[in-house]
């Protein structure tokens, strides 16, 4: 069985302490068990190095005050001896040479190697093993490395003789062990120190991170429902900021939904209702009743074949605005011919309803383009045409215009019906608003129209950067006009 997963603010914790704790053991590692490895090497490159530069200068006259720089600058004990182990002169990081106590007069330091009164520090007691292994080196250098110092030297040309004299470097490794101790303890309590900072700023940043993940987490708990969500302050990063848009889409788009889901159930539950009551009724009378009549049966058939049809609109024009509502995507868009379209659905319409007595008058102009889409403008003005033709008048007459103004290309879709009242000219563009709910009559032709028509039209033409309006006089008629920006 899988262990219950750590929340985010105790994993922060964890990882930011592991941290914590690994940097402060490299930090000790360098600053203890490798210190004095570390600071053995360098010293001995120093001292190579600076037994290389004196080489360089030895054959250039006098040199001490060289040796003596060299000296003081890197804490080195320097010799030059001859070959028989006798000082010529030496220096350390604390005097120039060393003289004799009885020395009085100035003069007489100017030549440290001729003066009888100078003397100088006694060489160490393994000289004479160094100078055994420098007369058995083959490379010209020898070295000899205790606990506490390190010795280097090598043959050089000391002075204007020409012969050979023995460069002899000493330093103290050791310093650094006490150094060492001091830097554990103050090490040591710095780290004390600093873990329990570290404890604190970890404990402070695990619930500063925590929290807005916890409020985004409680505002997805309650996505689409009708109480306030959880508020999220944004500006603590802008990942988590992105997020809580994305949550507030989604949740306007689930509400949204069950809006639409609640109209869908108030609003066409009866219009699903009464086509499939009246097919239920008629097939039941054409089984009990008109079966053997051949004229009755035929009649009811053709009422069970009109509901049908109304029923199939009815479910159309759901489907079709659900996909308006919920797509994520806008349409696709192209150039378009506006007026290729409204010839066409009104030569659609024409033909349809001509042997009924319809008259449809045309004003198109030509070659009017704009970027849109076609399936979806196509039916948006057939839908307008459709509306005219339910509620025109008693003449049968719709007109059809298609201009360009003004930079944009305006459909006007006309007829000679029982208009609208002007209460209500804003509301006709509502989804599921019907004649039933108009003070007016109910037209018989559009008795059961689920009112989405005129609100796809509207959504069509929203997603176009597009106006929709109408206008009215009751017993005159009405004038619906869309508009859009021209190509």
């Amino acid at each position: 069985m899988r262990s219950k997963a750590k929340s985010f603010r105790k994993k922060l914790l964890i990882n930011f302490m592991f941290f914590t704790a690994v940097i402060f053991t490299v930090l000790w590692l360098l600053q203890t068990v490798f210190l004095q490895n570390f600071y053995n090497g360098m010293v001995i490159k120093n001292t190579v190095s600076a037994a290389e530069k004196i080489t360089s200068f030895s054959a250039d006259g006098d040199i001490s005050d060289t040796l003596d720089e060299l000296s003081r600058n890197n804490s080195l004990l320097v010799y030059v001896t001859d070959k028989d182990g006798n000082i010529l002169y030496s220096a350390d990081e604390y005097k120039k040479g060393h003289m004799a106590p009885d020395m009085e007069e100035p003069e007489q330091i100017n030549d440290k190697r001729q003066n009888k009164h100078m003397h100088y520090r006694a060489l160490p007691d393994n000289f004479e093993d160094f100078r055994q292994e420098l007369d058995a080196s083959n490379c010209g250098y020898a070295e000899i490395k205790t606990d506490r110092m390190y010795f280097y030297g090598k043959y050089i040309d000391y002075g204007d003789s020409g012969e050979k004299a023995i460069l002899y470097l000493g330093t103290n490794l050791d310093p650094v062990g006490s150094t060492a101790r001091i830097i554990s303890l103050q090490l040591l309590i710095v780290t004390v120190l600093s873990v329990a900072i570290g404890f604190v700023l970890a404990l402070f940043m695990s619930r500063s991170f925590s929290k807005p993940i916890s409020q985004l987490n409680q505002k997805a708990h309650t996505l689409g429902e009708d109480k306030a969500s959880t508020d999220y302050h944004k500006g603590f990063c802008s990942e988590l900021d992105d997020l809580n848009d994305t949550l507030d889409m989604t949740d306007e788009k689930l509400r949204k939904n069950k809006i639409f889901q609640n109209e869908l159930l108030a609003n066409v539950s009866h219009d699903l209702r009464t086509p499939l009551t009246m097919i239920k009724g008629y097939a039941e009378m054409i089984r009990d009743i008109s079966h053997d009549d051949e004229i009755q049966c035929a009649e009811d058939v053709a009422v069970i074949v009109k509901e049908t049809d109304r029923l199939t609109a009815l479910v159309n024009e759901i489907l079709e605005y659900s996909e308006l509502q919920m797509t994520d995507t806008e349409p696709v868009m192209s150039d378009v011919d506006l007026s290729e379209i409204v010839t066409a659905v009104t030569d659609s319409f024409e033909s349809l309803y001509r042997k009924d007595g319809y008259t449809f008058e045309r004003n198109v102009s030509e070659d009017i383009h704009i970027r849109g889409n076609s399936s979806r403008l196509t039916r948006a003005v057939y839908n307008l045409l459709d509306n005219a033709v339910r509620h025109t008048g008693a003449d049968k007459w719709v007109g059809i215009t298609l201009k360009s103004e003004n930079g944009k290309a305006m459909v006007e879709i006309s007829d000679h019906g029982e208009g609208i009242a002007p209460e209500e000219l804003d509301r006709i563009w509502d989804k599921y608003y019907t004649s039933r709910q108009r003070s007016s009559r109910t037209n018989s032709v559009g008795a059961g129209v689920s009112g989405l028509g005129l609100a796809i039209v509207r959504q069509t033409v929203s997603q176009h950067k597009g106006k929709c309006c109408a206008e009215s006089k009751l017993g005159k008629g009405s004038v619906f006009r869309i508009e859009f920006d021209l190509k």
